[in-house]
């Protein structure tokens, strides 16, 4: 038998990921958390890339499953059904990759929306529909937009590289008035 090592992410509780990375090396198990340094008022703090995961290297058929399912803070390795999925190696190099040149600007992506723009979503399930930017939720890099959908406001969140800022005239050219309100009455301030 040869040993086959891949790439696996587990999904931890939340803040948990570095207890875990710790944990599991006590266990002879390679790991990799992507970690970038936090927003102003948290520079001197390095924070996970994805909030709630870690990688491991691992070969599934030898290593013992206990290591990843009973230790403290980790919740399950990601699977789809009952397969746990390997990662490329070459998407943990892509990943590493990003999380370098990030580091080397000095912080993270300029946030480049405010809540309340008008914003169109350029790809995924919800390609070419029209959003209310709500707010971000570092440090994961996802935003929450309010989507009008079958005449209600649903919230979803999305990568903020899926989202395009939509121009006021051209929201008039598509037909759709203007929002005067974010539901309720609460009046939208210029």
């Amino acid at each position: 038998y040869k040993p086959m090592k891949q790439w696996f992410a587990i999904h931890t509780k939340p803040h948990m990921e570095k207890r875990v990375a710790s944990a599991l090396e006590g266990h002879d198990i390679e790991t990799y958390l992507p970690e970038t340094t936090g927003a102003a008022a948290h520079r001197s703090r390095s924070l996970p890339f994805f909030p709630g995961y870690l990688f491991i290297y691992v070969d599934l058929n030898t290593a013992n499953p206990s290591h990843w399912r009973w230790t403290p803070g980790a919740r399950y390795l990601v699977a789809y059904g009952n397969q746990p999925i390997p990662i490329p190696a070459e998407v943990i190099a892509l990943i590493d990759r990003k999380v370098v040149e990030l580091e080397s600007r000095g912080r993270r992506p300029p946030e480049q929306f405010e809540p309340g723009d008008q914003v169109r979503i350029k790809n995924g399930p919800f390609r070419d529909m029209l959003a209310i930017f709500e707010s971000s939720t570092r440090p994961g890099q996802r935003v929450q937009l309010l989507l009008q959908a079958l005449n209600r406001s649903v919230r979803v969140s999305v990568s903020p590289s899926a989202l395009e800022k939509v121009a006021a005239d051209m929201e008039q050219e598509n037909g759709n008035r203007a929002r005067r309100t974010r539901g309720r009455g609460r009046y939208i301030r210029s």
